[in-house]
């Protein structure tokens, strides 16, 4: 990891943000290179059971820093795959949507561009109301991807997405709420993500990671293999101490004390 992206964790939660204030978190190469070391990096931290990304200054991400990506990327590597099949630059957004724990994004000010395909890999989405967003990329004359497409059709209709991605307009959170693109409205998206993010952590860890790959085979998987894996991750947890846990402590009338 480097200077761009923070990681501090406390109470089970990670609080993940972007650092780069005084370009508005516009991505660069490093920006690149920073958000993918830290998705690796969390990816291993079996404590954390919430992951909260925000960006730091007036803004969540502007995009492309087109300056720096001007001769095109600096060397970043785009024909290398990870296990996922995504490339460098489609990690960024792709991998948090494939981290074990639930991740919330808190956005505001802009989510523009790639800024915006980051954001839309996140499992809940909160945002500032007034925060502009865009699918930005065929404005420089680009196409979105970032792994914006993989996510985005899980999420909203696809005559609304090829309307917002051929015209490159920007528009609001509250619009985004409307389409899908924004879980929640909040005057304080990371107070509110925190929020969240400690409501998820109070619950079986196991149940939760279980749960979320659930839901990231739903989209896709046809019925059959959709029984199959809910059998399998029922199977995981089942009379297992946190699940035994959670009776217990449902019964007892008490917080549960969860083993991560």
């Amino acid at each position: 990891m480097n200077d761009r992206v923070s990681i501090t964790v406390a109470d089970h939660i990670a609080d993940v943000r972007l650092t780069r204030p005084e370009k508005m978190n516009a991505i660069d190469p490093a920006m690149f290179e920073g958000i993918v070391a830290a998705i690796d990096q969390l990816a291993a931290m079996h404590n954390v059971r919430a992951v909260v990304l925000s960006g730091e200054g007036r803004g969540f991400c502007a995009g492309l820093d087109m300056v720096s990506m001007a001769g095109g990327g600096s060397g970043l590597d785009l024909g290398s795959r990870r296990a996922n099949g995504a490339n460098l630059v489609q990690q960024v957004s792709w991998g948090w949507r494939m981290l074990p724990m639930p991740v919330i994004a808190a956005v505001h000010g802009v989510a523009l561009g790639g800024g915006f395909q980051i954001m839309s890999g996140a499992d809940i989405r909160i945002a500032a109301p007034g925060t502009r967003m865009a699918i930005r990329e065929v404005h420089w004359g680009l196409v979105p991807d970032m792994g914006g497409f993989p996510l985005w059709r899980s999420l909203v209709r696809d005559d609304v997405l090829r309307e917002l991605t051929f015209t490159a307009r920007e528009f609001d959170a509250e619009e985004a709420a409307r389409h899908g693109f924004v879980t929640h409205l909040a005057d304080d998206p990371r107070a509110a993500a925190m929020t969240l993010a400690r409501e998820i952590a109070s619950r079986s860890p196991h149940a939760v990671r279980g749960a979320k790959r659930l839901c990231n085979l739903a989209h896709d998987a046809d019925p059959v293999a959709m029984f199959e894996a809910e059998t399998v991750e029922q199977l995981k947890v089942i009379r297992q101490p946190n699940q035994v846990e959670a009776v217990m402590a449902n019964t007892e009338k008490r917080a549960p004390v969860f083993r991560d």
